[in-house]
């Protein structure tokens, strides 16, 4: 990982450049005042035939062109492109405070980051003598100064820091049966994470299991979802020192945007809607999410079924965390958008009292047990996508949860008190979604 962060002085820039399937995307500088500024590569923005950024950088997507022409620029926090890169919550706050900055100044992050960020994109930190004067001219009398180094600081376990690692993921590199942290082979070179392992919480009890036991469950029922594992704690090396709960199993889910070491771009519905994470809730509903796939995935019709059935897998798991976050696209090919293989599905209501709530708006409702196929149908409709094309997928779905799911519950990991309260959520829905 490349460290660094912003020097003091007037004018004084850092410049990270931006590269994707090694191609030049553009130049982000950073500014000691907490400025950034990214401006595009003039080869990147006129090639028609460029690899995809973000979706509302496609040469098909309305009005891309405009929106490449200006630098995008923001203050302390990134672009939302940018911004929604970074890790939320406990992992940012423990890679903040070893880089002695605040949380809020996401240059510094993503310097430090960049060189195994999710999807494709890599930020590197720039040598003052190879920052073009293109880009110091467009800002006025910026000078391009060195990274100075953190050379103290790693995820690695030697600090001490003060959090309550709520729940942590991270990304490892798995090898014969075990997970690394370190992001260097035995030679220093660079080496990608291919797993994402989430280490139980401390606040909430068997978390682990939960998103396991809910993430098979979707599976028998043709959600597409990536390989999943429950790891013992004693299979991780080089976990940072966060406190854990008395739990010996982390979960393990297969990166899908690595594959043999090579990156597949990626990016979530927040980033192509240009929203914040704190946004994640309500700044979109579901009808926006089908409208764009339908539209601009290379299968629209394939990806929006799929999209619904997940819709109603999120209403029968009792999932409320189904936010823009936890949606993305990703890009096979380089430059045209599917639909990615789910993740983040987990039992929510066992850790929120009193939750009846999904996290979006589906057909004018968010409600778990007011939620039917009138909805579904106003959904599609609203999206402009064929409802006699949605219903067959939604009849299979049910179909295949009523005649698989009481008998694969009982064989799954979930703790036996979360089971009970998933089976008493099924019997409370609408009659169009119950499960005896």
């Amino acid at each position: 990982m490349s460290n660094g962060y912003l020097n003091t002085g007037g004018d004084e820039v850092n410049v990270l450049r931006l590269t994707l399937h090694g191609r030049l995307v553009g130049y982000l500088a950073g500014f000691q005042n907490g400025r950034n500024v990214l401006s595009f590569a003039d080869e990147f923005k006129n090639d028609i035939s460029r690899p995809t950024f973000s979706l509302i950088t496609h040469p098909g997507f309305p009005r891309a062109d405009k929106l490449m022409a200006e630098p995008w620029a923001r203050n302390q926090r990134l672009h939302p492109t940018l911004s929604n890169l970074l890790p939320e919550g406990s992992l940012r706050e423990l890679i903040a405070q070893g880089l002695k900055v605040h949380l809020d100044n996401e240059f510094q992050l993503l310097s430090y980051l960049g060189e195994d960020l999710p999807g494709a994109l890599i930020a590197d930190p720039m040598e003052p003598e190879d920052v073009p004067d293109s880009v110091l001219t467009t800002h006025g009398k910026a000078r391009a100064v060195k990274f100075e180094k953190v050379s103290s600081f790693n995820l690695r376990g030697e600090n001490k820091f003060s959090l309550a690692g709520v729940q942590m993921k991270f990304s490892m590199k798995e090898k014969d049966g075990r997970y690394n942290l370190s992001h260097t082979d035995q030679s220093g070179a660079d080496v990608l994470g291919d797993w994402i392992i989430k280490t139980p919480s401390t606040k909430h009890k068997d978390v682990p299991v939960n998103e396991y036991t809910a993430m098979r469950l979707a599976s028998l029922i043709e959600v597409d979802i990536p390989e999943i594992k429950l790891v013992e704690l004693d299979k991780l090396d080089n976990l940072p020192p966060i406190n854990l709960p008395d739990e010996n199993l982390a979960f393990a889910i297969k990166r899908f945007d690595r594959e043999n070491d090579r990156r597949i771009h990626m990016e979530d519905f927040a980033q192509v809607l240009v929203k914040y994470p704190h946004e994640k809730y309500n700044a979109a509903n579901y009808e926006q999410i089908g409208r764009i796939l339908y539209q601009f995935s290379g299968d629209g019709l394939t990806d929006a079924q799929q999209f619904a059935r997940r819709v109603l897998i999120n209403i029968l798991l009792a999932n409320g965390d189904a936010h823009l976050k936890n949606w993305s696209l990703l890009y096979p090919d380089q430059v045209t958008p599917r639909l990615s293989p789910a993740y983040d599905i987990v039992t929510t209501s066992v850790y929120m009292d009193g939750e009846r709530h999904y996290a979006l708006n589906l057909g004018k409702t968010k409600e778990w047990y007011k939620a039917s196929y009138a909805n579904f149908q106003s959904w599609a409709n609203r999206a402009g996508i064929p409802w006699r094309a949605i219903k067959p997928h939604i009849d299979d779905a049910m179909e295949k949860a009523r005649s698989l799911w009481p008998k694969a519950l009982k064989e799954l990991p979930m703790n036996e008190g979360h089971k009970q309260r998933l089976k008493d959520h099924w019997s409370n829905l609408h009659e169009d979604f119950q499960i005896k």
